[in-house]
């Protein structure tokens, strides 16, 4: 029965997030998500869009989207997924989106003042819109019925408490795209939880031997800096080779995972990361569409559903590699 379907899913969605506690190209996944998915919903077949910031290169969006396709699988949901790094081109593909019919749409607001016309072109249009990822403070506003993602600035602040009680002294806090506004309120909270000196570094993500030759200028400038601060895993390991070039002692910590950085922390090359889990984020936006579209559910009561922040270290990063192993962590 189909009443009794909804309800097994809808259980299965609570579950997944009372079990649950922000990166090469992001290509189409191969698989959707190691099994973690239930039986097919026998709902009818709806078509929803994902439409993303991910900028080419990210393998933290391959976790996202394997989320996304499993719900999509479970729920009999045709998934389309797109994106675009540049805020003006996502808001033409959101445009897109609601000119094909979609039956609901799943974003993220990397850029909500860029957003936000489109955004509201879709619920003018009774779309159903979810964000995730980034929007955290502005998704409300807007007229998203629910957001799933971390509080960024509360994020920054653990890690900048964290690296107090690591002993660091000076730190550089690494942003790979200006303006990006959840990566801004990572540096903020840093600043505002640490205790000691901090910096900002602006670096282009879209340009990675930049990258890396921008932040072994910094450490080579700059010998009394003690710990870098990546806000993605790419970020991350570009700064271990950039350490090794400057031959630095710097300790390097992070926000964001990708299997990379796993082995990078299981090595000892980076020290920890922050992590949003960022498979289940794209698992519940796609869920939550699914639930609003059959059964007018709506998750979180009106606040946003928290996938973050918590740590991946020395103490828990075995059992997190094997999840990478599958894609999902």
């Amino acid at each position: 029965m189909r009443f009794n379907r909804l309800a097994a899913i809808a259980g299965t969605s609570v579950l997944v997030c009372g079990i649950a506690s922000c990166s090469s190209t992001g290509g189409k996944p191969e698989e959707s998500g190691g099994g973690m998915g239930a039986g097919q919903a026998n709902t009818p077949r709806v078509t929803v869009a994902m439409i993303t910031h991910e900028v080419p290169g990210d393998s933290f969006w391959d976790l996202i989207r394997k989320g996304a396709q499993a719900a999509a699988d479970k729920d009999n949901i045709e998934l389309r997924y797109s994106n675009d790094p540049e805020a003006p081109n996502q808001a033409n593909l959101v445009q897109t989106a609601i000119d094909s019919g979609v039956k609901g749409i799943a974003v993220t607001l990397a850029k909500p003042d860029a957003m936000t016309p489109a955004v509201k072109a879709a619920i003018d249009k009774d779309i159903p819109v979810v964000a995730f990822n980034s929007g955290f403070d502005d998704w409300k506003a807007m007229g998203v019925q629910e957001y799933f993602g971390q509080d960024e600035k509360l994020a920054g602040v653990a890690a900048g408490e964290r690296l107090t009680k690591d002993g660091a002294k000076k730190i550089v806090c690494i942003i790979q795209e200006q303006g990006q506004v959840a990566l801004e309120s990572r540096c903020a909270g840093v600043k505002e939880g640490f205790k000691g000196q901090s910096e900002i570094l602006n670096v282009n993500s879209k340009d990675m031997p930049s990258v890396e030759s921008t932040i072994t200028a910094k450490l080579q400038q700059d010998p009394s800096v003690d710990h870098l601060v990546a806000l993605g895993a790419p970020i991350a390991l570009a700064a271990v080779q950039s350490k090794t070039n400057a031959n630095s002692k710097a300790e390097i910590v992070t926000f964001d995972t990708n299997a990379a950085l796993v082995g990078a922390i299981q090595g000892g090359d980076v020290k920890w990361a922050v992590d949003q889990q960022p498979f289940l984020q794209g698992y519940l936006a796609i869920d939550s569409l699914w639930l609003f579209i059959n059964n007018k559910n709506l998750i979180g009561g009106g606040q946003a559903t928290l996938t973050g922040p918590s740590f991946i270290d020395e103490s828990n990063i075995d059992s997190v590699a094997e999840l990478a192993k599958a894609g999902t962590r």
